[in-house]
C-alpha cells in the first residue's frame, strides 16, 4: 500500500496534475482548496436529514465540483478551450439542470421579500453552510480567472449552484414547517 503522506510539500509548495510545482497558497492552489472544501460541504449537507432532500441532485452536484476542482488542478498552459475535456462540455447543460432545480424547488415555496438569515433546520443549515462556501470558491475562481485560464462555463455553474443551495435551504425549512427567519 501507497503511504498517505509523501514530504513533498513539506517546504510550502505542492504539485499540479502536470507535474509542475507551485506555493500552496497560489490562486490555483486556493481554487483547489476552495473547491475541496465546497465538496465536504455538499458531503455534510448530502447526509444530514432528511437525507432525500435533493439527494440525487446535490450527489450530482458533489461530482461537478469534484470535476471542476480536477480540471483547475490541470495546470494545463493552454486554455481549455483550445484542448477541450469531456467534463467540460456538459458544464452548460449542467448548469441548467441546477436551474431546473432551482425553478422546481422555488416553485413550492411563498414569495421571498426579505434577506434570510441562515439557519433553521440542520439540514437547512448545512445547506446554507455550503451556499457560503460556493460564494467564497466562486470568488477563489474568479480571482484565478484574471491570471490563468479556468475551465468555460465554470463561474456560471458555480454561481447558480450558490442560488441552489439558497433555495434548497429554504425547500428543507419549508418541508419541515420551519419558517425562514428574515432580516
Amino acid at each position: 500500500m501507497t503511504r498517505i503522506y509523501t514530504r513533498t510539500g513539506d517546504a510550502g509548495d505542492t504539485a499540479l496534475a502536470d507535474g509542475a510545482r507551485v506555493p500552496k497558497d497560489h490562486d490555483r492552489i486556493r481554487a483547489c482548496g476552495d473547491m475541496d472544501e465546497l465538496g465536504a460541504a455538499l458531503g455534510v449537507a448530502l447526509s444530514t436529514e432528511p437525507a432525500d432532500l435533493a439527494a440525487a441532485v446535490l450527489a450530482d452536484v458533489q461530482r461537478d465540483v469534484l470535476a471542476i476542482g480536477g480540471l483547475l488542478g490541470a495546470g494545463r498552459p493552454e486554455p481549455f478551450e483550445q484542448a477541450p475535456h469531456p467534463k467540460l462540455l456538459a458544464l452548460p447543460q449542467r448548469t441548467g439542470a441546477l436551474e431546473r432545480a432551482i425553478d422546481e424547488a422555488a416553485a413550492v415555496l411563498p414569495p421571498l421579500r426579505a434577506f434570510v438569515v441562515p439557519g433553521g433546520t440542520p439540514k437547512a443549515a448545512a445547506l446554507h453552510l455550503a451556499r457560503a462556501v460556493c460564494r467564497r470558491t466562486e470568488r477563489s475562481v474568479v480571482s484565478l480567472s484574471g491570471t490563468e485560464p479556468v475551465p468555460p462555463d465554470a463561474l456560471a455553474y458555480l454561481n447558480r449552484l450558490s442560488d441552489l443551495l439558497f433555495t434548497l435551504a429554504r425547500l428543507a425549512n419549508f418541508r419541515a414547517g420551519v419558517p425562514d427567519e428574515t432580516w
